[in-house]
């Protein structure tokens, strides 16, 4: 058994009052925490020497690996728009570990991301959920699908307007949708059907995913910014039953109400972009708190490589400035985006029995001054940053073979 103990440690559980104290790790899970507890005579101890401990940061929408910074061509992979509806894909094929986003990850204290694929389809493929630091994605995936990713608004309908084909428009758009939850929910009738009775059934990997949707098994998450496309998604929700997830959210705020009625978490960003398109005229980092405020559960996103994602935190912060509790804005990248993902039970806050994935600050992240100074995923440190040479070191998940 590996044991280690944070002490002197300001530790702030995001579901518990902060305190000074210990936080105890044993085989990369949180054991004990408290203001009382004792390190054990055998762990290794580390002296917080009274710097932050906070649960890694959680971005609930990135694409990384799948669409590199200062990349293009042959080296993106974020969307197959060679048909509106690519529900059978799955980012997982195509996450590049190597991508140098993941240290930058690091760097700014994420631990954990769901990679998208993009927004250029009315329905995009499935999503990712896993750790930034690791040799495969076998060694980093926490969940997968973890969602099925969907788009309304501008980007479908230009992406196949230019080509001539269905969608043009927001009605073709959700016609498409439409038309593939009803071809969905054939298919498994016929499904059931072939089990029940023991027949051969041939699979389709496009039809399964939408199943899984209508199953509940995963969320909808839809890419939507516009009020008139959030109303799109909640219809569209109400009809086919699914859990609904929205993504971005840029207008969501007018119709928070019904939102948090439904209990439909948005998950808002980027939000340090330019208005550089129609459907962005209503960014502000103002709307979290609006959203907040109006009883919805909030998540930040940064939707790399859109936004850096060490920039995260940042988002956050001025989300404070511009009235999100503070709180509230800790939970939106911890908490809130774990349990989105189905991962609450695992990350997102410190208690025991969770993964202890850890970061370290040099004070409050929510001031900017701060930096992220140790991350530690599952108990092993990932990243360090180095004083002297002014910049994060991070573990080489691919160490040279003798």
């Amino acid at each position: 058994m590996t044991s280690c103990a944070f002490v002197n440690a300001h530790i702030v559980p995001i579901e518990a009052e902060p305190f000074d104290g210990t936080l105890v790790v044993e085989d990369g899970r949180i054991v004990a925490l408290g203001p009382d507890v004792q390190a054990p005579a055998t762990a290794r101890r580390i002296d917080c020497e009274g710097r932050w401990l906070l649960p890694g940061l959680v971005d609930a929408h990135v694409h990384l690996g799948m669409d590199p910074e200062g990349e293009l061509g042959s080296t993106v992979d974020v969307n197959e728009m060679t048909d509106p509806v690519m529900a059978g894909v799955r980012a997982i094929d195509a996450v590049d570990p190597a991508d140098p986003g993941f240290a930058d990850a690091l760097a700014g204290g994420v631990t954990t991301v769901n990679v998208n694929p993009g927004s250029g389809n009315p329905i995009g493929g499935q999503a990712v959920a896993m750790h930034t630091h690791g040799r495969t994605i076998e060694e980093m995936v926490l969940r997968s699908p973890s969602g099925l990713k969907s788009a309304l608004g501008e980007n479908p309908k230009r992406v196949y307007g230019e080509k001539g084909r269905t969608p043009s428009t927001r009605l073709g758009t959700a016609l498409v949708i439409r038309e593939a939850f009803m071809a969905a929910q054939g298919y498994a009738a016929r499904r059931a059907k072939a089990e029940a009775d023991g027949e051969p059934f041939t699979r389709d990997p496009h039809l399964e995913a939408l199943a899984l949707v209508l199953e509940r098994r995963i969320p909808w998450r839809q890419h939507c910014h516009r009020t008139d496309d959030v109303a799109t998604a909640l219809r569209l929700a109400d009809e086919f039953g699914y859990e609904l997830v929205l993504d971005h959210g840029t207008e969501a705020h007018p119709l928070a109400d019904q939102l948090a009625e439904r209990g439909v978490p948005v998950l808002i960003g980027p939000l340090f972009t330019t208005k550089s398109k129609p459907e962005l005229r209503g960014r502000s980092l103002r709307n979290p708190g609006r959203l907040a405020r109006a009883g919805v559960e909030v998540s930040i996103i940064t939707d790399h490589p859109v936004i850096p994602i060490d920039f995260l935190v940042y988002q956050a912060a001025l989300s404070v400035k511009e009235g999100l509790d503070r709180d509230t804005a800790l939970r939106a990248i911890t908490i809130n985006p774990a349990r989105v993902l189905g991962l609450g039970e695992r990350i997102g806050s410190l208690e025991p029995g969770k993964d202890a994935d850890l970061v370290l600050w040099s004070g409050d992240p929510l001031d900017v001054m701060n930096r992220a100074l140790a991350v530690y995923i599952g108990g092993e440190q990932v990243m360090e940053y180095d004083a002297r040479a002014a910049c994060p070191v991070v573990a080489d998940p691919r160490p040279e073979l003798d």
